[in-house]
């Protein structure tokens, strides 16, 4: 079986920064694609960030210009630097991978999340 663990998560001002970290571990083949999604209380969760396994990444608009991510593959981990964080980014963060387990089967794990909120 695979866990992802999440931690980075808290409060911080509007115009400030935070990294989140995600790493992943079990019984892993391989990871293939890894992510951030986002969901705020009553809202429907929602991608952020998503990067493959060729380094290749995808950003919703609203984060653009504001959020990097990034993957350390000899360590499992995915990462999400959130630069010029404003309130409307407030929310519960879960990590996503995307994973080859040694069945060959590709299976989905989402992380338990973890709380941004940004203050103005």
């Amino acid at each position: 079986q695979v866990q992802l663990v999440e931690s980075g998560g808290g409060l911080v001002q509007a115009g400030g920064s935070l990294r989140l970290s995600c790493a992943a571990s079990g019984s892993i083949f391989s990871i293939n694609t890894l992510g951030w999604y986002r969901q705020a209380p009553g809202k429907q969760r929602e991608p952020v960030a998503v990067i493959t396994s060729g380094g290749v990444t995808n950003y919703a608009d609203s984060v653009k210009g504001r959020f990097t991510i990034s993957r350390d593959n000899a360590k499992n981990t995915v990462f999400l630097q959130m630069n010029s964080l404003k309130p409307e980014d407030t929310a519960v963060y879960y990590c996503y991978a995307g994973v080859v387990a040694t069945t060959y089967r590709l299976n989905d794990y989402w992380g338990q999340g973890t709380q941004v909120t940004v203050s103005s």
